[in-house]
């Protein structure tokens, strides 16, 4: 401690020493009587041990101050610091502790949110595997069907799996040139069983040439294409309108609830819709306005109630 105390207040007591040695040479200089000095100096290194045991006694409670500190992390222990430089570092490390804070209510809804979503997830998961399962244990496996529950399968996970990268800052953009009418086209080529199913009819025309990334383009398409699939009605049509800089998907489902259109893209949230019919999680909005954002394109939505919903992307 004492070694620690030198090192900090080191160059005072050089200060020190080097007037003192100015007045020595001062004396000798002008041939005055050292006693003088020498009663000087007495008095002065009596006064500098008396400053030296006060300082060093703020020095150990400062020290302590901040050991304490380190070992229970409150603000509190140290109200001791209160001199003007004290203060300024207390600030820094009170705004430190701030940061932390945030970061870890962060961290923890974000867990908190991944636990849910599995939790939904492995929920939802339960109903293609056990129609999957029933079929097969009655020898009835239906071709249209058990494609179309392993493609719900696969759609559930892809949004799981890319949730999980997002929560954790892994998106891997990489741009290209991309065929807006070709992205749209394989995804309706894929999901063409859900669109026989429900008997809804699509068009699709224009196209749209941009740099973008394919892959997360593809997963914000997706997101948007089974809403409109999910909440149309059977016998339904979905009319996709691409024009330069824009992309127009419309349906002739349910609608949106005026009052949840300002909250779709928020994290978790599902509105009337999706408690009404318990198949959504909340984040396919969510993660295609956060992917949109990276890609420099802006989405918005407007709906009516049983008229359909519009949903349009734009360059920004």
């Amino acid at each position: 401690m004492i070694r620690s105390y030198l090192k900090e207040y080191s160059p005072w007591y050089a200060l020190y020493l080097v007037l003192s040695l100015t007045f020595l040479l001062t004396f000798s200089l002008y041939h005055l009587p050292l006693a003088y000095f020498i009663s000087s100096l007495i008095f002065n290194l009596t006064i500098l041990v008396i400053i030296s045991l006060y300082w060093y006694w703020k020095f150990y409670q400062k020290l302590k101050s901040l050991h304490h500190f380190i070992t229970v992390r409150e603000l509190k222990n140290l109200n001791y610091l209160q001199a003007p430089s004290d203060l300024a570092y207390k600030a820094v490390i009170e705004k430190v502790l701030e940061d932390q804070l945030d970061d870890r209510l962060s961290y923890k809804t974000r867990e908190e949110n991944l636990q849910q979503l599995i939790k939904m997830w492995s929920h939802q998961m339960k109903v293609p595997i056990s129609a999957i399962s029933l079929m097969a244990q009655t020898n009835q496996l239906n071709q249209s069907e058990v494609q179309s529950q392993l493609l719900r399968l696969e759609n559930d996970l892809a949004r799981l799996l890319n949730y999980v990268k997002f929560s954790q800052n892994q998106s891997d953009f990489r741009f290209e040139k991309c065929q807006v009418r070709e992205i749209l086209v394989d995804l309706i080529k894929k999901n063409q069983v859900f669109f026989l199913q429900k008997d809804i009819s699509v068009s699709i025309e224009g196209e749209w040439e941009l740099k973008s990334d394919k892959k997360w383009l593809s997963f914000v398409f997706s997101q948007i294409l089974d809403n409109a699939i999910k909440y149309n009605k059977k016998g339904g049509r979905i009319t996709i309108s691409i024009q330069e800089n824009q992309v127009l998907i419309e349906d002739t489902g349910m609608g949106i609830l005026k009052e949840d259109i300002p909250r779709l893209f928020e994290e978790g949230f599902t509105g009337y819709n999706g408690h009404e019919h318990q198949k959504a999680t909340g984040l396919g909005l969510y993660m295609a306005k956060k992917i949109l954002n990276s890609l420099e394109l802006e989405i918005a939505v407007d709906s009516q109630i049983d008229q359909g919903t519009q949903v349009c992307i734009t360059r920004k």
